[in-house]
């Protein structure tokens, strides 16, 4: 009897122990997936703060060929 006792918890030490081996596991690769949605968030912005500096650098290369225009015609007329 003593020996059966002995035997079952022994077996619900080692069904604890792989349980808690799962558990550690499944947290880690829950991490990992944190950490790799943490960094494709930060890529994304990154990526979008440059979008917006490529547009803003040709809205204001377009501006300036606008100005550099205007100002062209500007001084056309004032030569005759």
């Amino acid at each position: 009897m003593a020996r059966r006792r002995a035997e079952r918890e022994a077996q619900a030490a080692e069904r604890a122990k792989a349980r808690l081996a799962r558990e550690a596991a499944k947290a880690e690769q829950k991490l990992r997936e944190e950490q790799a949605a943490a960094e494709a968030a930060a890529q994304i912005a990154r990526e979008k703060e440059e979008a917006l500096a490529r547009e803003a650098a040709l809205e204001a290369e377009k501006k300036a060929a606008r100005d550099a225009r205007y100002a062209a015609r500007k001084g056309k007329g004032k030569k005759k």
